[in-house]
C-alpha cells in the first residue's frame, strides 16, 4: 500500500485524537461518583425496608396501647358502676360485702393494667424514636444520592461536550486519508487498541519494542510513501525526524 508522507503523518494526528477520545470515554465510565451511586442505590432498599420495619413495630405497639387503654377503661367503668351501687346501699349486706371485695379486686386489676399500659407507652416512645431515626437516615441517604447523581450528570455533560469537540476535529483529519489507509488503520485499531504508532529512536511507540536490525534495514530502504507495519504489534509505523534511521 502506498500513501504520501503527509497522509501518513496525518495518522499520528488521528492517533492523538483517538487516544484523547478513549481517555474521555474512560473518564465518563470511571467517574468516582459512579461507585458511590451504585453502592448507595444498593443500600436504598435496605434503608426503605428498615423504615417499614420500624413503622410496623410502632403501629403494632400503638394498637397494643389502644387495647391496654380499653382494658383499663373497662375496669374503671365497672369500678364506677359498682361504687355507685355500693354508695346507694341498695341490696343485702351479703351483696354489698361481695361488691366491696370486687372493688378491691378491680383496684388491683386496674393497677396491673395501668402498669402494663405505661410499659407499652414507654416502648411506643422508644419505637417512635427508632422510626424517626430510620426515616432520617433514609432522607439523608436520598439527599446524598441526589447530590452524587447531580455531580455525575454535570461531569458527564462537561466531558461529553469536550468529546464532541474532539470528535469534530477527527472528521477533518479522516477526510485527508484514503479509504484504503483509513480502513487499515481502523482494522489495526480494533485489534490493538491503536491503529498507528510513531517510530521514535528505532522503537515502535505503540508496543514500545525496539526494532531489530533487519526491520530497520527494510525501513531505511523503503520508499517514503510505502505504508510500513510494526512486525511485533502490527501497527502502522509512521517515520518521523526522531525515528533514528
Amino acid at each position: 500500500m502506498k500513501a504520501a508522507p503527509q497522509m501518513q503523518a496525518r495518522l499520528l494526528e488521528l492517533l492523538a485524537i483517538d487516544t484523547r477520545l478513549d481517555q474521555l470515554d474512560h473518564r465518563i465510565r470511571t467517574l468516582p461518583e459512579l461507585v458511590d451511586i451504585a453502592r448507595m442505590e444498593g443500600e436504598a432498599a435496605d434503608l426503605e425496608a428498615e423504615v417499614v420495619r420500624a413503622q410496623t413495630v410502632l403501629s403494632d405497639l400503638e394498637r397494643e396501647v389502644a387495647r391496654a387503654e380499653a382494658a383499663v377503661q373497662q375496669v374503671r367503668d365497672r369500678t364506677e358502676r359498682n361504687q355507685k351501687r355500693l354508695d346507694s346501699g341498695a341490696g343485702s349486706a351479703k351483696d354489698l360485702q361481695g361488691m366491696q371485695h370486687e372493688l378491691q379486686s378491680l383496684a388491683r386489676r386496674q393497677t396491673v393494667l395501668e402498669d402494663e399500659e405505661l410499659e407499652v407507652m414507654e416502648r411506643v416512645e422508644e419505637a417512635q424514636g427508632e422510626a424517626d431515626e430510620a426515616r432520617l437516615r433514609l432522607s439523608g441517604h436520598a439527599t446524598r444520592l441526589e447530590e452524587l447523581r447531580a455531580a455525575r450528570d454535570e461531569k458527564t455533560a462537561t466531558t461529553t461536550a469536550e468529546r464532541e469537540e474532539v470528535a469534530g476535529g477527527r472528521d477533518a483529519v479522516v477526510a485527508d486519508l484514503s479509504e484504503e489507509l483509513l480502513a487499515l488503520y481502523e482494522r489495526v485499531r480494533a485489534h490493538s487498541g491503536s491503529g498507528a504508532a510513531a517510530l521514535v529512536q528505532r522503537r515502535c511507540d505503540g508496543c514500545r519494542l525496539e526494532l531489530n536490525a533487519v526491520d530497520l534495514s527494510r525501513i531505511r530502504s523503503a520508499d517514503e510513501d510505502e505504508v510500513l507495519r510494526c512486525e511485533e504489534c502490527g501497527r502502522i509505523l509512521v517515520r518521523t525526524a526522531e525515528s533514528g534511521l
